[in-house]
């Protein structure tokens, strides 16, 4: 069967000076497409590190990732660059909003890059918008908008390109309890109602209740699995 994804003994050693720091010993992992995993453990158990390696936004010191069967570390800068803006949205725990550009600006960004015309962009993006309950804060720059609605126009970027796979970093360590709730409910709605496949990253558990299966990371490694669905 072939996955969504797969990492296949992937190992991610930061040097610092004479020091190493292993942040990944060897994690094998599978998820199947339309899965909706979830990795948790504790701060420095390597969840972003492990995020970043198969988002391809980071290389693996050694091992391989494959997106739908194909090993990124083949692909070009070209085939790597339409890897990241068509078939994975990535979700930061820090929103990274572009702050001199409206909502809608900062939307359009990942069509930009696919050469896709103005026209489209303006109206996929007002319709993202508006499947997020957004469509009323199109005009209004980041900083005029609460942690919520940031994180929100975050994950309305990250689907703006309809991407079969959705990353999501620690998205709501920033926002409080009923907005982690809402944002947790969209990805869970992505996955159930369009097949996308999801992987949440995060420390609270209590926002894992949609998820397929729970992955858990200590200290690099793949500690423990528990499927819940």
């Amino acid at each position: 069967m072939e996955h969504a994804i797969e990492t296949v003994d992937l190992l991610k050693t930061y040097v610092t000076g004479a020091v190493e720091y292993p942040a990944l010993r060897g994690v094998n992992l599978k998820v199947a497409r339309g899965e909706y995993v979830a990795i948790v453990g504790p701060s420095g158990s390597g969840k972003t590190t492990l995020l970043n390696l198969i988002g391809a936004l980071d290389k693996p010191t050694k091992g391989e990732v494959y997106i739908d069967g194909i090993p990124i570390s083949k692909l070009d800068h070209n085939q790597l660059a339409e890897l990241r803006g068509k078939k994975i949205g990535f979700v930061f725990q820090t929103y990274n909003l572009i702050p001199y550009l409206n909502v809608l600006g900062n939307v359009e960004l990942p069509m930009i890059s696919l050469n896709t015309p103005p026209r489209m962009r303006r109206r996929k993006a007002l319709e993202i918008l508006e499947t997020l309950g957004l469509a009323d804060k199109a005009y209004k720059k980041p900083n005029e908008l609460s942690g919520g609605e940031q994180q929100r126009v975050a994950i309305a970027r990250a689907l703006v390109n309809n991407p079969a796979i959705v990353l999501a970093d620690e998205p709501t360590g920033n926002l409080d309890s009923k907005t982690a709730l809402n944002v947790v409910e969209t990805f869970n709605k992505l996955n159930t109602e369009n097949g996308v496949t999801v992987v949440l990253v995060t420390h609270n558990l209590e926002i894992t209740k949609f998820c397929h299966r729970i992955v858990y990371l200590r200290d690099g490694s793949i500690v423990k699995e528990v499927v819940q669905k």
